[in-house]
């Protein structure tokens, strides 16, 4: 088999930009624009768990030194344990560190569940747009009498535009909105478990101080 028979300018360019327009028309731009911010994410590396919890670390170390009334923030460099940690140190409670942490979570999983729906709908359109082109490629032939040349061309097209339409939804579309997923769904997982070890440590830690606290009274 030739595979240069495979490629069709016309027939890609009715199933891929049909598809594109279709979805964003239907999605809306604000879903397309979440939707190529996280493919592009997909090849980048995602959440530091073990960066992000040594450095936190040090914001542990402060709050047992010197107490949550008196400690300052200490920035891990990710933007949401910043503000996470901002907000408990603060309003000087816990509650408020996981009010933070469930916000994010609550816009990370809405973004990525629009991106995944967005990518899940053009994988049902481009098969829509490979029959499309095949009809089209159909009623391109002549109404006068059908020469071989002319009928060889439709059927190739006809079958190039379906054969399109199939791998688009099923080796790239489909696969993407489920790549987008479990991403997402491995992030939250990081972040959950960094989270409750941040809680408990801090907990832990305001339960030792008034304890610190009564030993440096006595020793005094």
């Amino acid at each position: 088999m030739d595979p240069s028979t495979l490629l069709d300018g016309p027939s890609a360019l009715i199933v891929g930009g049909g598809t594109l327009l279709a979805t964003a028309l239907r999605s809306g731009l604000a879903d397309c624009r979440i939707t190529l911010v996280k493919l592009g994410g997909l090849g980048r590396r995602g959440f530091d768990l073990a960066r992000t919890r040594s450095e936190l670390g040090l914001q542990i170390q402060e709050i047992r030194q010197d107490g949550l009334l008196r400690a300052v923030p200490h920035h891990s460099g990710d933007a949401e344990f910043d503000e996470a940690t901002d907000a408990l140190i603060g309003r000087r409670s816990v509650a408020a560190l996981l009010e933070a942490h469930q916000a994010h979570r609550t816009r990370r999983l809405g973004e990525s569940e629009r991106a995944a729906r967005t990518l899940a709908q053009a994988a049902e359109l481009a098969p829509v747009f490979g029959l499309a082109g095949t009809l089209i490629s159909l009623s391109q032939l002549p109404t006068g009498g059908v020469g071989q040349g002319a009928f060889a061309g439709s059927i190739a097209m006809a079958v190039t535009t379906t054969l399109y339409g199939l791998l688009v939804a099923n080796l790239l579309l489909a696969p993407l909105s489920r790549m987008v997923e479990r991403k997402a769904l491995a992030e939250e997982l990081e972040r959950q478990e960094v989270t409750d070890w941040l809680a408990a440590q801090v907990e832990a830690a305001c339960a030792q101080r008034p304890g610190r606290v009564a030993q440096r009274e006595a020793a005094a």
